[in-house]
């Protein structure tokens, strides 16, 4: 019996990494993306390969995309993604999509501005850092993670 509850452990811890994955599994994302930006490309890619249903939607007019969903101009990155009720701007880290889609916090979505050196998408090598904003419903950000690569 000893034995059999041992497994049983090994098999549930062994399976608290795969949590994560488990839930982006069968989550449907679209992403906006400007036709031509590489970057955009390999972020979605990253969000496929984590597990969610992604879709690319080439678009010329983001400015529309990030009007629709009420993005303010100071948070706005370069592709826009929306999955359930949330939108993620920018190079968002997958960490960041796994825990809103997991928690299911009352916001709006997520966005890094700009296109910060080494994010993902944006190259392996971290060489700024950067913050993750969250937008409540009311459109007040604030800062939800922090990356501060070494």
């Amino acid at each position: 019996m000893k034995r059999r509850q041992f497994l049983c452990s090994v098999a549930a811890v062994g399976s608290i990494s795969l949590i994560g994955a488990a839930r982006a599994a069968g989550e449907s994302m679209i992403v906006y993306k400007d036709p031509n930006c590489g970057c955009c490309e390999a972020w979605a890619n990253a969000m496929a390969s984590a597990g969610f249903a992604v879709t690319v939607k080439h678009d010329d007019d983001l400015a529309a995309i990030k009007a629709k969903y009420q993005i303010p101009e100071e948070l706005q990155g370069c592709h826009t993604a929306v999955s359930g009720p949330y939108f993620f701007e920018g190079h968002v880290p997958l960490e960041a999509v796994e825990t809103v889609m997991s928690k299911r916090p009352d916001i709006t979505g997520l966005a890094v501005p700009g296109m910060p050196a080494g994010s993902l998408g944006m190259g392996n090598d971290p060489q700024a850092p950067y913050d993750v904003y969250s937008l409540s419903k009311d459109r007040k950000a604030e800062v939800f993670m922090t990356v501060r690569p070494s």
